[in-house]
């Protein structure tokens, strides 16, 4: 090899070395559709399948709100037409406790489903992420837009070894986002770099089986296999809480969670 090849071939792969490093999410259809192509999954009779329906509660007195100061940003200003209150407790009528993240924990190793093909949408509306806590599954896409008059820093911070670290900036009612995570990870943040006020969470599944409390605290899985189950229920304060359950064929099964301040 002569001097000038072996110059070139040098700096291709410093070049190479450097560009892996990207911040970018990695281009998620092509992902999606090999990894389909190659699975054999499992099949739920849908006349044998159960499901789990309950309410998380909070006992006590939540902490109070705290209402943000978004003066920072003039376009978050405009874009929001309400005060914007902290999201870390939602508590509702009767105590029903939103955003609390509910997932089959155990009971189900060895299964292999489908993901689905529709993509979990993460919006910015009003310099706050909606909705803040989300869940999707492994492999499955997640489309982050960008619907405020001002750019945003989308920055995910995972823990799970599969799931990479990144962080992209996003134009004012941009290009969307998309990406995919492929490891299970429970309450995965993720902020805006420019507006720190800017907090989501964002959960990946083993399985499609999965549920984030509404206003009222009220939840539901569909779809379940007959089967003993640990129930998880986990919320980005409070903590987690679990428990064990069995569902029968065709079977809905009440299934109610307390939490309290931490």
């Amino acid at each position: 090899m002569n001097r000038y090849l072996l110059v070139l071939t040098v700096a291709a792969s410093i070049w190479g070395a450097g560009c892996s490093q990207n911040t970018r999410p990695m281009p998620p259809q092509k992902q999606a559709t090999q990894a389909a192509s190659q699975t054999k999954f499992t099949v739920v009779d849908p006349a044998t399948a159960g499901s789990i329906h309950g309410a998380i509660r909070f006992k006590g007195s939540a902490p109070a709100p705290v209402e943000i100061d978004m003066g920072m940003d003039p376009g978050c200003t405009i874009a929001s037409k309400q005060p914007n209150f902290s999201q870390q407790y939602v508590v509702g009528k009767g105590g029903g406790f939103a955003n609390v993240y509910v997932y089959v924990k155990s009971g189900l190793e060895g299964s292999n489903f489908p993901v689905p093909a529709t993509p979990v949408i993460l919006d910015q509306k009003g310099c706050r992420y909606e909705p803040h806590v989300l869940a999707l599954m492994g492999g499955q896409i997640l489309r982050v837009l960008n619907s405020d008059p001002t750019m945003h820093n989308v920055h995910a911070q995972p823990n799970a070894a599969g799931n990479s670290q990144w962080n992209m900036s996003q134009m004012p009612k941009g290009a969307p986002i998309e990406t995919i995570f492929h490891d299970p990870e429970v309450m995965m943040p993720f902020k805006c770099n420019q507006h720190p006020w800017m907090k989501a969470f964002v959960n990946v599944a083993a399985t499609p089986f999965h549920a984030i409390s509404d206003a009222n605290g009220n939840f539901e899985i569909k779809g379940l296999p007959p089967g003993e189950y640990t129930i998880s229920a986990v919320h980005e304060a409070a903590g987690e809480q679990t428990q064990k359950i069995t569902v029968g064929a065709k079977e809905d099964k009440p299934l109610d969670f307390t939490f309290t301040a931490q």
